[in-house]
């Protein structure tokens, strides 16, 4: 089933500014939040759905690239979801990015029911690096096994940062909820403000006894092999998402993503323009008045390619389909072969006597016809 476009699923213009998504992401999601809807699997969906609309048209940089690309620049075929939700992350991990927009509207900040209330749910680091890619690979699309220097989740305990048979104890200081509440006197009246409790860090509870290896954390910095799924098609600029492949969180929360920013390589005789591709075909005076067979790079390898007898310079060949393919589609660009006759600037007596006879025979004499097109109209063509 096709995605639904994150304006249509917010229920907002393409112009709306901040304050609007954010408005109408608040709607949607008091609307559909489990504890309103319990056991409504269409309402928990909806859910989800309105948070990764709400996690892309948020982040200006993500914003600007979905403008741009669509769902397809937003990485779904290189492992998790589009924007980072529809790939797995779970109830818990959208409270955790997302939990102020519920305000005082009386659902838990976390969780289903405010059972937990307030606790904070860790979240790590995203990632970011840089795959360089040929043309070649760029048209097949290809699997990336890249070394990652990166924080990841202690073994000795698990990532939890507690020592291997020792045991957590409940904050005394917020009871367990993550949260402390102060009342402040006022010319007003008594006011009520919530922050994070200094002492657990927002977490609820406190490790007994840390683990040696990582001091508590529950998280080292190790170098990880991360194979990543490249799709056909893939542009210059373009940045997939690999969800929950960034930094492991402290203490078993959730890890972040990695972002995969592409980096096309300059191919030796290729040109790309979008899906097209363009190569430079330069021949002699001889093989354009006589035709000849040369040979032409694709993607594919060499192959042949005739020349007609009387080509002029300019003319442009067409291969169609020889070109890159969109991503996630089967459409595919073209090869355009760009024919230039080469005038050589230096010949030999003998040579210079030979073109001096040709040079005023009728058929040597510039006679273009209706078929040839003029300079303006083949601009015109190629800009269509």
């Amino acid at each position: 089933m096709a995605k639904r476009d994150y304006y249509d699923v917010l229920g907002v213009s393409r112009n709306a500014d901040e304050q609007e998504i954010k408005k109408a992401y608040r709607k949607l999601a008091i609307k559909y939040h489990p504890d309103k809807n319990p056991g409504d699997k269409a309402a928990e969906e909806n859910f989800k759905e309105a948070a990764e609309a709400y996690e892309v048209l948020s982040n200006p940089e993500k914003k600007a690239r979905y403008d741009r690309f669509g769902h397809q620049g937003m990485g779904g075929a290189a492992g998790g979801g589009a924007g980072g939700f529809g790939g797995g992350m779970s109830m818990d991990d959208i409270f955790s990015q997302f939990g102020d927009i519920f305000g005082n509207s009386g659902f838990g900040g976390f969780g289903f029911g405010g059972q937990q209330q307030g606790r904070r749910v860790n979240k790590g680091t995203n990632l970011r690096i840089k795959v360089k890619l040929s043309l070649e690979e760029i048209a097949n699309g290809v699997e990336k096994k890249i070394k990652v220097n990166k924080f990841v989740s202690c073994r000795p305990c698990g990532g939890t940062g507690a020592e291997k048979g020792s045991s957590f104890s409940t904050c005394s200081t917020c009871k367990g909820t993550g949260r402390i509440t102060r009342i402040t006197n006022t010319i007003l009246g008594q006011m009520q403000t919530a922050s994070t409790c200094p002492a657990c860090n927002g977490e609820g509870r406190t490790i007994t006894n840390k683990c040696k290896s990582c001091a508590g954390d529950g998280i080292v910095r190790e170098e990880e092999v991360i194979s990543i799924n490249i799709p056909a098609g893939v542009g210059e600029g373009m940045q997939l998402n690999v969800a929950g492949k960034g930094n492991a969180a402290p203490r078993g929360g959730v890890p972040g993503d990695l972002l995969v920013s592409i980096e096309e390589l300059e191919h030796a005789e290729l040109k790309r323009d979008g899906n097209n591709l363009y190569y430079d075909c330069y021949i002699n005076f001889a093989d354009a008045v006589l035709g000849t067979s040369v040979e032409i790079p694709t993607l594919e390898g060499k192959a042949k390619f005739k020349i007609d007898p009387g080509t002029q310079s300019g003319k442009v060949y067409r291969l169609r389909g020889k070109g890159l393919p969109e991503v996630n589609s089967y459409h595919r660009g073209d090869l355009l072969v760009d024919v230039n006759v080469w005038t050589p600037q230096n010949l030999s007596q003998e040579e210079k006597v030979l073109m001096e006879k040709l040079r005023n025979s009728a058929n040597f004499q510039p006679q273009p016809g209706k078929k040839e097109k003029s300079f303006f109209e083949r601009m015109k063509e190629y800009f269509q």
